[in-house]
């Protein structure tokens, strides 16, 4: 069931609120436990105040929700947004247990807040993103309410952010409509792929807005014609196998077109890293041998201020061998050489004394003599 793939694929599942986000990252966990290949799983609503599955990983494990409101004066939403934002500060660890559990689960399920523009148009949301793509085989499923999709203008709706979201991340993008156990989906796939019967539903329309979804409608032909589609019911978990074997399609994609963009944009990155750390050095270089110029300059040139600053860098606590001989004092034992000097330095002392004695008494030493 799992595409062969370089590591766990990661399915980032995104949608409007009441959409049966939540209850479709449940039934598939259900699924794939039935099927002896339990997934990982990652919740990052931090409102949520009950979860229908195990979760691996909870923001709200990390994150209290209502005291990140309480202490930055915040509402509903930006509580949402200033904990997920705190939440990809630490998404690094996030990664390295991912990493860990590679081996053991094929899947990543990321249930993601239920307004959607939070994760989708934040700071935070692209980097928790571009951090599994750049790693993952990842995969963004658009979870629709197909119940509240049955007026034209409606689904034009749901389609354009479907459209502004693949754009968005740039990567595989699969539509599930969820709710089929309330109304068959095959209505929607009947507009968008006869542009007529779409036409037709339009034409009972009455407002200016029909006039814009029908224009619309045209340039989303070419949306329409990759798009991969699947229905689903997540009370009665319909259409799950459907779903597997599109999101198999979709990993493919990802090796084939998105994974040489991520493996060049990271080779880009790298150079551009090495380039700034180059010019670093090289500053460096050229500040250090200024300070030895100027040092010439006032003591004269010596053996060791004429050296450049790559030399003083490299020999700097590297001793040659007489050095390091004559520097090695672990093998001298201090007592014998302190007492093997002493009686010879007491004798020198009291010839000097006796001759000193002589110069300034010379008849005293005459009548002794």
């Amino acid at each position: 069931m799992a595409a062969a793939s370089s590591g766990p694929v990661c399915v980032l599942v995104l949608g409007m609120a009441g959409s049966g986000k939540t209850a479709f990252v449940q039934r598939l966990a259900a699924h794939l436990h039935a099927q002896r290949c339990p997934p990982y799983v990652i919740n990052l609503d931090p409102a949520v105040r009950e979860l229908p599955f195990p979760a691996n990983i909870d923001i709200r494990d990390t994150v209290k929700y209502k005291e990140v409101m309480k202490q930055y004066g915040l509402g509903p939403n930006g509580g949402i947004v200033t904990s997920l934002n705190l939440f990809a500060t630490r998404f690094d660890q996030v990664m390295k247990f991912i990493e860990k559990r590679q081996n053991a689960s094929k899947y990543v399920l990321i249930d993601t807040p239920g307004q959607i523009e939070v994760f989708t148009w934040s700071a935070s949301g692209t980097i928790i993103t571009e951090a599994l793509a750049s790693s993952f085989p990842s995969v963004v499923v658009y979870v629709m309410d197909t119940s509240r999709s049955t007026n034209p203008i409606t689904f034009m709706s749901n389609m354009l952010y479907a459209c502004s979201i693949l754009y968005k991340t740039k990567l595989p993008f699969i539509v599930v409509m969820n709710k089929t156990d309330i109304i068959d989906h095959s209505f929607a796939v009947e507009w968008m792929q006869d542009f007529e019967t779409f036409q037709d539903a339009l034409n009972q329309e009455t407002s200016y807005v029909s006039n814009l979804t029908r224009s619309m409608s045209l340039v989303l032909d070419e949306f329409y014609s990759s798009l991969k589609v699947v229905g689903v019911s997540a009370v009665l978990g319909t259409g799950l196998d459907d779903f597997f074997v599109q999101l198999s399609k979709a990993v493919d994609e990802y090796e084939r077109e998105y994974r040489p963009e991520y493996e060049r944009l990271r080779k880009t990155l790298e150079k551009a890293q090495d380039k700034q750390k180059r010019e670093q050095l090289e500053h460096l270089w050229k500040d250090m041998g200024s300070v030895c110029v100027q040092g010439n300059t006032l003591t004269g040139s010596d053996d060791a201020s004429a050296m450049g600053p790559s030399e003083l860098i490299l020999t700097r606590g590297a001793l040659d061998e007489e050095e390091e001989r004559e520097s090695d004092t672990d093998d001298i034992d201090h007592e014998v050489t302190e007492e093997s000097h002493e009686e010879p330095a007491f004798r020198n002392f009291m010839q000097e004394a006796r001759m000193k004695y002589q110069r300034s008494n010379p008849n005293k030493c005459d009548l002794q003599k």
